[in-house]
């Protein structure tokens, strides 16, 4: 499958249909990031691949990708870990369940956690995708606020909340200018 800019749900599908058919056993894959927000419908597309999951499935996900050449950015990160954050241990039974392809049980980051995961980075892609997913999924500043206080960050602890506060701060501020009108 050859690589291009950016997937949609049906390129991304198909994707996983590929793997799905060289894995030895069936697997759980939790889409994180831009991944997760096409498959819930937040976002047209996404530019890369991004898993996470039980760490017996991944290793299973990481080998049957080795065997099969796609080129395509695939990254992938163990029990419930996505970038440099730590998502709280619950991450799988919140996790939304989008369908089976083959041996693949896929499911999605509950949208709070993929807002949590976008925190660490946060550059301009990164508010764009939260504020999809705030207005998409009619996510409350007290959920984020409690969520995000479950999350471990692998890095500078003290950025990571500051970004959060700097979340909070633009994203429902300017929420409720906008229903007063």
């Amino acid at each position: 499958m050859p690589s291009k800019a950016d997937l949609d749900l049906s390129e991304l599908l198909g994707f996983l249909e590929l793997v799905s058919e060289q894995l030895p056993r069936p697997i759980t894959l939790v889409a994180a990031g831009g991944t997760a927000m096409t498959l819930l419908g937040l976002k047209a597309s996404t530019k890369d691949i991004d898993f996470t999951g039980p760490r017996e499935d991944i290793a299973a996900f990481q080998a049957a990708l080795r065997s099969l050449p796609h080129g395509m950015k695939v990254d992938v990160w163990p029990d419930g870990q996505v970038f440099s954050q730590i998502l709280p241990s619950d991450y799988l039974d919140r996790s939304r369940k989008i369908r089976r392809l083959g041996r693949v049980d896929l499911r999605a980051l509950h949208p709070l956690d993929i807002v949590l995961s976008k925190m660490g980075r946060l550059d301009e892609r990164d508010e764009q995708d939260i504020e999809a997913c705030i207005r998409g999924s009619n996510l409350t500043r007290s959920a984020l606020a409690r969520r995000a206080a479950q999350v471990q960050y692998a890095g500078n602890e003290e950025n990571y909340r500051y970004h959060v506060t700097l979340v909070l701060r633009r994203h429902f501020k300017s929420r409720s200018r906008v229903r007063r009108r």
